[in-house]
């Protein structure tokens, strides 16, 4: 969620309707051969030697000033409830992509340990209710827009944590590496990486009935906000469309309180020109207020894995992503392999139909997921020593297929056996997005 405006001091150079289509169809999708890869990990912080007490912002506020003078390679970022991002730049490789992170994780958890404080690769926080670290206007106009629709948005904003894999968006011509298939391959294969990753079945102390509570979350916001488009043979077409057609989340206002409209979707804003007309600088910052699943940058950005634990936790995400979606063999094992799969979306877009639903609630207790990802990692573990992946990846990635993947279990398992009272089972189940 590192999409962060400072400030709104902008020219005003105004957009009609035509004109955003244009825009958005020309940058949603930059083809050809995949060559580049990113990935951006987030961390909840907690006390290092007592979890569950909440930290205060003043120590969150040293901290943080501390780190701005740490020289990283990634870009950090600080998320509204205090969590912690690092965004690499793109990588050439796998391999540089992790030393990077690797690196700036390092330098990362030694100032905090300075100061009694860890990263905690969870997808939700299991304790600690939404408490609001950041106050700038973005993330006033964001609370106020969410609250419509419930608590889901502030727990969101200020509890979860990801690993989000960006790959590039491939060839313009058909085929395994083709644009229009990585982009229909991100939505599918996503509910299986979903599952396979939940990390996030507690809140408030208790499990929750799903195994990741983050995307529950993440459902409970809504189709216009964290809803995905129809997925057709033309995306460039199906996200714009879904751009036009998205809520309006604020106005950005100089020197005062963001207008928060209800129901004003861009497409009506660009065509009334009300409250003033829509800019180029309003429509780049609306993209960043859309949190689908898969999300177009020009790259793919997938969205839908839990933070992991373990410091190295977040390298197994990434090199089976990796694996799946620039390894022409592993990508085309994974296409049929999840192509089964797509009758249980009911043709409805992600994450708002069953196949999410079941993947975050069941993970790989459901037979057909579970199936569909040990093919999936089996396949990518072949793959990676073709990327040039270490023996420490590869043995990695093995790992966890065989912890937890041919065993039908996720991370969010090992969660719920915990013998502190967590393993009760899904008391008090929350009710589906």
């Amino acid at each position: 969620m590192s999409d962060a405006v400072s400030g709104c001091t902008r020219p005003r150079t105004t957009v009609t309707e035509a004109e955003v289509e244009a825009l958005v169809h020309g940058i949603c999708f930059k083809t050809g051969p995949p060559r580049r890869l990113g990935v951006e990990v987030e961390w909840l912080v907690h006390e290092l030697r007592a979890p569950r007490l909440p930290v205060s912002p003043e120590r969150l506020e040293a901290v943080y000033s501390a780190l701005r003078t740490v020289p990283l390679r990634s870009a950090l970022t600080v998320e509204p409830g205090g969590q912690l991002e690092l965004s690499s730049l793109p990588a050439a490789s796998l391999m540089e992509c992790i030393g990077t992170v690797s690196a700036d994780l390092a330098a990362v958890r030694a100032v905090l340990r300075e100061d009694g404080l860890a990263l905690v690769g969870l997808g939700h926080d299991p304790w600690h209710a939404p408490r609001r670290f950041l106050r700038q206007p973005r993330y006033d106009a964001m609370e106020a827009c969410l609250d419509r629709s419930g608590p889901a948005g502030r727990y969101m904003m200020c509890t979860s944590a990801s690993v989000q894999v960006c790959v590039d968006a491939g060839h313009e011509e058909p085929g395994p590496l083709g644009h229009v298939r990585r982009w229909w391959l991100a939505h599918q294969l996503g509910a299986v990486l979903l599952a396979a990753f939940a990390n996030s079945p507690l809140a408030g102390g208790r499990p929750t009935g799903w195994r990741s509570t983050r995307q529950l979350r993440w459902a409970q916001i809504g189709t216009g906000r964290a809803g995905g488009p129809q997925l057709d043979a033309d995306p460039r077409g199906a996200w714009t469309r879904h751009v036009l057609d998205a809520p309006v989340m604020c106005v950005r206002r100089d020197g005062g309180p963001w207008d928060v409209p209800e129901g004003m979707t861009f497409r009506q804003w660009s065509r009334t020109g009300a409250p003033s007309p829509p800019t180029r600088e309003d429509l780049d910052y609306h993209l960043t207020t859309l949190f689908p699943p898969v999300r177009p940058r020009g790259h793919l950005e997938l969205r839908m894995i839990d933070a992991q634990p373990g410091d190295d936790g977040w390298m197994v995400p990434l090199a089976v992503t990796a694996a799946l979606f620039d390894d022409a063999e592993a990508a085309e094992t994974a296409y049929r392999t999840v192509k089964p799969l797509a009758e249980r979306t009911l043709g409805l877009p992600a994450p708002h139909n069953p196949l999410y639903e079941d993947a975050a609630r069941d993970a790989l207790t459901d037979p057909e997921l579970r199936e569909a990802a040990v093919t999936c990692f089996t396949a990518a573990l072949a793959a990676l020593p073709r990327l040039g992946a270490t023996t420490e990846v590869t043995d990695a990635v093995a790992g966890y297929l065989e912890r937890y993947v041919q065993r039908g279990r996720c991370p969010a398992d090992d969660l719920l056996d915990m013998p502190d009272g967590a393993s009760r089972g899904p008391h008090g189940r929350e009710t589906r997005p």
